[in-house]
């Protein structure tokens, strides 16, 4: 019997190669840490059976009509809005993803940087690197506090709970919440309540948007939105960059509409070294490490691994996005 190829696009854990080999596939895999180029990915592809891939990689209707031959492609992440959805299913390819993987270590990156925002942080570190520690400054740099203050969470989901949780559990703080439908479960431990966009908005003192990249969602924090919130509040992004207007939010920090701002995600990725979002009193930002843990990390080279050995051995994929591509 042939072994199956599975293309690997980046420098996964090495426990996904290894699931993968002792299963008896045969591995092809990336070993710059740069991602790899669009053309060599599809080159490559085009001799393999099966992707295994990452937010980086563009997997357009161009790559799946010139792959169209690939059994399963799986996401080395939660998110899959660099996968064209439908063009896949219409190929019948089904999409593996790796939800929950990530969801304790997101959320400590949207709980952290709610804090270092709310406390000024990283640019107080940064004085003292510069030499500029002085003398105690009874009103100099003074940040907020958060006990009791109102969260307003974007996208209740996996990560969102978890979020909420700390939240509630720390700061007692009241949440409030946004979505298409109900979550039950956070009403009934954390008090939570559902609200409209626009209330969530104008009530919360902290906003943490935790839901996916959709048309929906594009560019839907624009300067509209930031006015409209309190001058006191924290706008903390842990989803995708590409949901708030970065030229919005930077005019409105500027322009004392909102408080500031905790980014783990920007728009675009990487963000240049001179924006200005980095040299801002109020801002804390990230360069998309919300799953980077040890644990997490493994956990998603798992689940994509799995997805591939359990679609070719029982003809299933146990975390798929797609599942009418079957």
């Amino acid at each position: 019997m042939i072994k199956k190829k599975v293309l690997l696009t980046r420098i996964f854990p090495k426990l996904a190669t290894q699931l993968l080999e002792d299963a008896g596939y045969e591995v092809i895999a990336w070993d710059q840490e740069q991602p790899m180029p669009y053309d060599e990915m599809i080159k490559v592809a085009q001799s393999c059976n099966a992707l295994f891939c990452t937010l980086t990689d563009k997997i357009d209707v161009a790559f799946l009509n010139r792959c169209s031959h690939l059994n399963i492609i799986t996401q080395f992440a939660v998110g899959y809005d660099n996968i064209a959805i439908a063009e896949a299913t219409k190929l019948g390819i089904p999409i593996g993803y790796a939800p929950n993987a990530m969801n304790e270590a997101t959320a400590d990156i949207a709980f952290g940087l709610m804090i270092a925002t709310a406390r000024k942080m990283f640019f107080m570190n940064q004085k003292i690197k510069n030499g500029q520690w002085g003398s105690f400054d009874p009103v100099g740099h003074l940040g907020l506090e958060l006990k009791g203050k109102k969260l307003g969470i974007l996208g209740l989901g996996r990560i969102g709970m978890v979020m909420a949780k700390r939240c509630k559990g720390a700061y007692d703080m009241e949440i409030l919440y946004h979505n298409r439908s109900s979550n039950e479960k956070a009403e009934k431990e954390f008090g939570a309540k559902r609200v409209d966009f626009d209330t969530l908005i104008a009530k919360s003192d902290v906003i943490s948007v935790h839901c996916a990249l959709t048309p929906e969602t594009r560019g839907i924090f624009n300067k509209s939105v930031f006015d409209r919130m309190k001058s006191t509040a924290l706008f903390i992004n842990t989803a995708r960059g590409g949901i708030h207007n970065e030229g919005d939010l930077i005019h409105a920090i500027q322009n004392g509409d909102i408080w500031g701002a905790g980014l783990d995600v920007t728009n675009p990725e990487p963000m240049k070294p001179d924006n200005p979002l980095l040299t801002m009193e109020n801002v804390c930002v990230l360069p998309h490490i919300g799953s980077a843990t040890i644990t997490a990390r493994n956990e998603m080279a798992r689940m994509g691994a799995t997805n591939i050995i359990s679609f070719y051995e029982e003809g299933k994929v146990p975390y798929i996005v797609n599942p009418e591509a079957f």
